[in-house]
């Protein structure tokens, strides 16, 4: 074991060493055409910008998890899932068509679940009253 002890560089007082470096010459008449010249141009079409078509999974996976009357969220998550993958592959027509479709899915099992959830508090509440008009006939 035998290891020679490792030297370190000598250190210059210095912070920033001096180099040599080339300064560059600053152009300041770029774009200057003279006289009798041709100009070329280049033309770019730029279409609007049109953002993404929304796909709607994060209301799906809700409509999944929690609101999933007669498999109408799970319906919306599949919809979801194909317009997310029309979008990947650049189909924006095609997205925006299943994106709508899993919207309208959602919607739909939000308000059947709405409706359902209203009934079935209104039916609790008469058949409350019900039976405690039945218990006490008297009062």
């Amino acid at each position: 074991m035998d290891n020679p002890p490792y030297t370190f560089p000598a250190r210059s007082n210095q912070l920033f060493p001096h180099h040599n470096y080339e300064h560059l010459k600053e152009e300041h008449e770029i774009g200057v055409v003279p006289p009798g010249a041709t100009v070329s141009s280049t033309v770019i079409s730029m279409h609007p910008y049109q953002p993404p078509p929304r796909d709607h999974i994060i209301w799906s996976i809700f409509s999944t998890l929690y609101v999933n009357f007669c498999c109408l969220g799970f319906m919306a998550l599949v919809f979801s899932f194909k317009a997310r993958d029309r979008k990947v592959v650049g189909d924006h027509s095609g997205a925006s068509s299943y994106g709508s479709t899993a919207k309208c899915l959602n919607i739909m099992a939000l308000v059947l679940s709405l409706l359902l959830l209203i009934l079935i508090i209104i039916l609790v509440a008469t058949g409350v009253i019900a039976v405690t008009q039945a218990m006490h006939p008297g009062d």
